[in-house]
């Protein structure tokens, strides 16, 4: 995983807009979000991640064939960030690569496309990551959240020495409900306002977390942790509520308060940071959600004790809004 070392408050945003910060913030849930510097981009911060986990489980980037990178803010309209990935971490050549959209959910498209080529053995290890640095229209209230982040996963086969978690189930649940979008060749992302909440994330949220449960015959009591999407901290926490789940099975993946909603690589974000903590034989529910729209849901089991991750010895920055706005004109050209 890697997040940018900057930050801003939602307090010193809103005071920025002229709002009440502290109302907002209690109202969305989200205390600060992470900001992308100038030079950080989709490509700089999956590159991160993904090195990040090649070395973490141990394996030969030469052991890689599949890169699969999933993001609604690729660098290039045409030229493969995945491509620019793999070459970077110096993978087999002779290797799968492709660039998903499907807007926040992208990430756990690749995740789903790489499982299936390792069961299928037509790859031994692949890479799927979710990397964004989500737009936003200045004034937007999009903004008090669209943060930067990504999360990379390996996987190959269970039998692995170092392998940590197995996907068990896994089910994808999809719609045309036209809650976010952006047209080509706009700068910023369209929004149905409320139209994103009970027709977009909590209608589709709810209908894949019953029927993975369903599938499985396995009762919310029974899962050890539970990772949703995570666009602001009020809506996930009311799915929660909803299926009578308990703050410990949301908190270990509940990062969205200090980091924000980092799109394509946010559920996945979550999920790593329970894989740093969970115990062997725990179950972990994770559910992404895309606008236009659609989920993915995982049903996954630990192998082993977690693995923390190396440290992230950086300096966190916080930002004023002045800052903060130089920056975000000077990504916007």
């Amino acid at each position: 995983m890697h997040v940018p070392r900057n930050r801003i408050r939602v307090a010193d945003l809103a005071e920025g807009r002229g709002e009440d910060g502290a109302a907002i913030s209690r109202s969305i849930g989200v205390e600060e979000k992470t900001v992308p510097d100038v030079g950080e981009d989709t490509f700089t911060l999956a590159y991160e991640a993904g090195k990040q986990a090649i070395e973490t489980a141990g394996v030969k980037p030469s052991q890689v064939s599949a890169v699969f990178v999933g993001s609604e803010s690729h660098p290039y309209a045409v030229k493969p960030t995945s491509s620019m990935v793999a070459a970077a971490l110096e993978v087999d050549p002779f290797c799968h690569c492709a660039d998903l959209e499907f807007a926040c959910k992208a990430g756990t498209a690749g995740v789903q496309i790489v499982d299936a080529m390792v069961r299928c053995k037509q790859i031994r290890f692949g890479l799927a990551i979710g990397s964004d640095t989500a737009q936003s229209r200045p004034g937007d209230a999009l903004e008090y959240t669209a943060a930067a982040g990504a999360a990379a996963l390996l996987l190959g086969p269970e039998q692995t020495k170092n392998a940590l978690c197995r996907i068990d189930q896994t089910i994808s649940f999809t719609t045309d409900t036209p809650d976010f979008w952006r047209a080509d060749g706009e700068r910023y992302p369209s929004h149905g306002g409320r139209f994103t909440g009970e027709p977009g994330y909590f209608h589709h949220v709810r209908t894949t977390m019953q029927s993975v449960l369903e599938t499985t015959k396995i009762t919310p009591g029974e899962l050890d942790h539970v990772v949703l999407h995570m666009p602001n901290g009020k809506f996930p926490s009311s799915i929660a509520k909803e299926f009578g789940l308990t703050k410990e099975q949301m908190e270990l993946g509940f990062i969205v308060p200090h980091i924000g909603n980092t799109y394509s690589a946010c559920s996945l974000l979550g999920l790593v940071h329970v894989l740093q903590n969970a115990r062997k034989d725990e179950r972990i529910l994770l559910v992404s959600y895309g606008s236009g729209a659609g989920c993915d849901a995982f049903l996954c089991t630990m192998l082993s004790d977690g693995v923390p991750l190396p440290p992230d010895t950086r300096e966190t920055v916080h930002l004023t809004y002045s800052q903060y706005r130089q920056r975000m004109e000077a990504r916007a050209g």
